[in-house]
């Protein structure tokens, strides 16, 4: 029987809090037979305080379904489930679950103002954390509470001694100057009738802590640590209290702890009992009141909260002779260490910590300024447990020191963190080197998504990098839920681009010695992302709301170029190229003007399209005609009459084509060159960050597949495959941040967690599997596989907004065959390999099949192995063993 499933609100994730008063609703259709479609739905609201209701609609539609109930108001709360009606019956399915909505308080709703236990910090070093604690009486007639929670800081709050959510590092980082993230906590449950106690964890965070680089900067968002609480309680007649508190603060045992230096806990300092009620104050301090900047947005969440994720058994653990216990976690990760050990009082001990090895000591260099070091203070009573509270590191490796040698060695386990978001994409193959670079992938989005997209988790910078996130949105929106992330950072974005005048290379914005001036690929950025987002999810929304902030873009870079030329300024281009050196990671063989024309093309394209769909005939034309003065300004400068690209480098001949600034004539020639280049390189990657997500792409566009295979599965560096055969398991910021002898790439920039490169998953998605929206939001999908390589089998799957979408094809010698799963009320249009005929497919599952002859050179040319490499060695074996003779040691 058809169930409706999955039922939830705008793109959030549980609980559902929301700031507006009427959200959308998504759900999805499970148990379906082949073809069936919604035919309508009822939606049935229960507000908690209100006679519940039922709304009927006709319709096919599933996602973002309006709101049609009436506003909800601040701190209601409603049930909500829904039932539909399909092609298949004419009996309702049975209700869904229900959910429960909740709508936070507005800016009028606020009465308490922050509390602090320091308001200056002079000194540039790590500092202590805070204990605040404030007890109150809950009447015996109380049947629900609320705690609207937020920080200048980061801060954990605790109930009667327990904790009141899982939650880390929160309120996490925004734009403090004009948002700060509210946590709405449901604190019920941890109260009883009486004396009860809230305890409060206080620490710089992002707000007061060192940010950025080249030593960084301190305070960036103020002197003050402070909190804001305000708590509520309801009684059964309805009445509504907001509870004055009394807070009164301490030194946390916490005695410095910073996000890149680490954490100092001395737990000889733990004042038992400081969050129950009862705990002797008399000697903590009042806290000073600060009242809040009413133009600073208290806002809901509209990402999941940073949680620790996974938990990890070292897959080494060993003593060295001096000492030193080394652990290998088997995977770089984002999070921490925790340790559980019985020590004598006042030992303590030191957490050191690295993402790679070079020779037999951790490599410290790649992390700059950032110590990484946790130290550890024994209470000495009994097996004690700790984890740090307010840092996260980057690391595989980790080493304890100080570890008594005459004791057993303690319990460590790795904790992964970061923002809880749900997995949406797979993508398998038959080729493992394939199969292990996509995992890496997957593993380096999830360390850098830590309540916004970062660069890199482990050294002194962690920003929110505008051209990263740009390049590999497409693949981290196959991957993850990132809706909620990213419409955040976009937020943060447009607020301070409104500032500055201009989208920064980083956001949130730290003056830490970066230019400031626009940038190409980078403050495009404004443009890309919310343009993906609406072809993954279908919500016209993330484009009304960017809007304003693609414009500003559009029309800044457009008031610099010359006639659509984007000639002068500072440019990043395309970053680390391979050919730069490590001390000069800007140097490309791509003109960088060339660059900045190319992307002004492209999302002024991109935004006239986004205006067309808005409705909003005016701009169309307006950035219409701006899109094809560049298209016209970029072929009259780089572009000779023959069809050649003047630059004559792989990623101007990539951008040129993909980029849709070539005629049809012209794209045979530039395919061609492009493909001639490839080849002279020994189709090894000679792209940086701008280039490379586009070069197989545009060797497929213009008829050359087995030369993507070729460079997409070449193993000598740089390429896409050379870090994994080097043990590898997340995605590096140079190709050779790790050098073939195992030394490390002297370059001061040497991440080995870093997502930009590895946007090429976007293209295993697409187009080794066949994967792709062919309208926003799946509501139509396209599954058009380019098998190559000697790949016999890939596979990918994807879950849509309308449920999981799957592809997977298998080659028996000259047969090629399809396995397709298309969710319910969408469909499928499908191009089988070496054909051009369009077969379109209803729901349900599918499987096709058609000879399918190879090209003469997949599985691909001879290229250089890595016989060092186990894997790669046996694939050589197998496809070359004469060369796999000569080459034995």
């Amino acid at each position: 029987m058809t169930r409706v499933v999955d039922l939830r609100p705008e793109h959030l994730t549980a609980p559902y809090v929301v700031d507006t008063p009427r959200p959308r609703l998504s759900w999805r259709l499970v148990d379906t037979v082949d073809g069936e479609r919604q035919t309508g739905y009822e939606i049935h609201y229960a507000p908690h305080a209100r006679a519940p209701r039922r709304v009927r609609h006709d319709g096919d539609e599933t996602v973002l379904q309006r709101w049609s109930d009436g506003d909800i108001g601040p701190r209601e709360r409603v049930d909500v489930r829904v039932r539909a009606w399909t092609s298949a019956s004419d009996e309702p399915t049975p209700w869904s679950a229900p959910i429960t909505i909740e709508r936070t308080l507005t800016a009028n709703d606020w009465t308490s103002d922050f509390v602090s236990p320091s308001l200056e910090a002079q000194e540039d070093e790590p500092r202590p954390a805070f204990l605040l604690r404030a007890e109150f009486d809950v009447p015996a007639d109380v049947v629900g509470a609320r705690a609207y929670v937020t920080a200048h800081g980061v801060a954990d709050l605790e109930v009667n001694g327990c904790d009141a959510t899982d939650s880390i590092l929160s309120p996490g980082w925004t734009s403090y100057d004009h948002r700060l993230v509210v946590e709405t906590l449901d604190l019920r449950r941890l109260l009883t009738p009486g004396r009860n106690a809230l305890g409060v964890w206080l620490a710089d965070g992002w707000y007061r802590g060192r940010l950025g680089f080249g030593g960084g900067l301190w305070n960036v968002y103020g002197n003050d640590v402070s909190l804001l609480l305000q708590l509520e309680l309801y009684h059964a007649d309805g009445r509504r209290i907001t509870v004055p508190l009394d807070w009164r603060w301490s030194h946390a045992p916490i005695t410095r702890t910073g996000l890149y230096e680490g954490e100092h806990h001395d737990a000889r300092r733990h004042p038992r009992g400081w969050s129950e009620p009862g705990f002797d104050d008399a000697a903590w301090h009042a806290t000073t009141v600060l009242h809040r900047d009413a133009t600073v947005e208290l806002a809901a969440p509209t990402g999941p909260p940073v949680r620790v994720v996974e938990t990890l058994r070292p897959a080494s653990f060993h003593r060295c002779e001096d000492g030193r216990i080394r652990i290998d976690v088997g995977q770089n990760i984002t999070g921490k260490l925790r340790v559980r050990g019985r020590a004598p009082r006042g030992l303590a001990i030191e957490l050191h910590h690295a993402e790679v090895l070079e020779g037999s000591e951790l490599a410290t260099r790649p992390l700059r300024t950032a110590d990484a070091i946790d130290r550890y203070t024994f209470a000495g009573e009994g097996t004690e447990t700790w984890t740090p509270r307010f840092t996260l590191h980057g690391f595989r490796f980790a080493e304890i020191v100080g570890w008594p040698s005459d004791r057993d060695l303690p319990e460590v386990e790795a904790l992964v963190v970061h923002s809880d978001m749900r997995r949406r994409g797979t993508f398998a193959s038959s080729h493992a080197l394939l199969d292990r670079f996509h995992e890496n992938v997957v593993w380096s989005m999830r360390d850098n998504f830590v309540g916004l997209p970062i660069d890199c988790p482990q050294r002194d910078e962690r920003l929110g990098w505008t051209g990263d996130v740009q390049v590999f949105a497409p693949a981290a929106a196959f991957l993850y839920d990132v809706t909620g992330v990213l419409q955040s950072w976009l937020r943060d974005l447009a607020d301070e681009q409104r500032d500055f005048g201009s989208v920064r290379s980083f956001h949130p914005w730290v003056d830490c010695g970066f230019p400031a001036d626009p940038a190409a690929g980078w403050g495009d950025a404004a443009v890309i992302v919310p343009w993906t987002l609406f072809e993954r999810t279908g919500d016209l929304r993330i484009l009304a709301d960017a809007l304003p902030s693609m414009t500003a873009w559009v029309d800044e870079v457009t008031a610099l170029a010359d006639q659509g030329h984007w000639r002068s300024g500072f440019q990043l281009g395309d970053w680390l190229d391979p050919r730069a050196t490590p001390e000069r990671p800007g140097d490309s063989a791509t003109d960088p003007y060339l660059v900045a024309t190319a992307y002004h093309a492209y999302t002024a394209a991109l935004l006239a399209r986004a205006c067309r769909l808005l409705g909003d005939e005016e701009r169309t034309v307006r950035y219409e005609a701006v899109a094809a003065r560049a298209r016209a300004a970029f072929r009259h400068e780089y572009v000779t009459p023959s069809g050649r690209i003047v630059a004559d480098s792989i990623t101007s001949l990539a951008m040129a084509i993909t980029f849709g600034l070539l005629s049809c004539d012209e794209l045979p020639t530039a395919g061609q060159r492009l493909r001639a280049l490839v080849e002279e390189a020994d189709h090894r990657v000679m792209t940086g960050f701008l280039g490379t997500p586009l070069v197989c792409d545009a060797l497929v566009r213009t008829g050359f597949p087995d030369t993507a295979y070729h460079l997409l599965l070449q193993t000598a560096c740089p390429s896409w495959l050379y870090p994994v055969t080097m043990g590898a398991t997340t995605v590096w910021e140079r190709w050779d941040s790790m050098l073939p002898d195992g030394s490390i790439n002297p370059g001061e920039m040497t991440s080995f967690n870093h997502y930009a490169l590895g946007a090429v998953a976007d293209f295993l998605h697409r187009t080794v599997a066949g994967l792709a929206p062919a309208e926003p939001g799946y509501r139509r999908i396209r599954v058009a596989p380019v098998p190559g390589g000697g790949l016999t089998h890939a596979r990918a799957s994807h879950q849509s907004p309308y449920g999981p979408v799957t592809v997977s094809w298998h080659r028996r010698g000259t047969l090629f065959e399809l396995d397709v799963r298309v969710p319910p009320g969408t469909s499928a249009e499908v191009i089988m390999p070496g054909g051009s005929e369009v077969i379109t497919l209803e729901s349900g599952a599918h499987q096709l099949g058609r000879s399918f002859r190879a090209a003469a050179d997949d599985p691909p040319m001879p290229r250089r192995w890595n016989i060092h490499d186990p894997l790669e060695r046996a694939e050589m074996e197998r496809l070359a063993p004469q060369a796999a003779k000569e080459a034995t040691p």
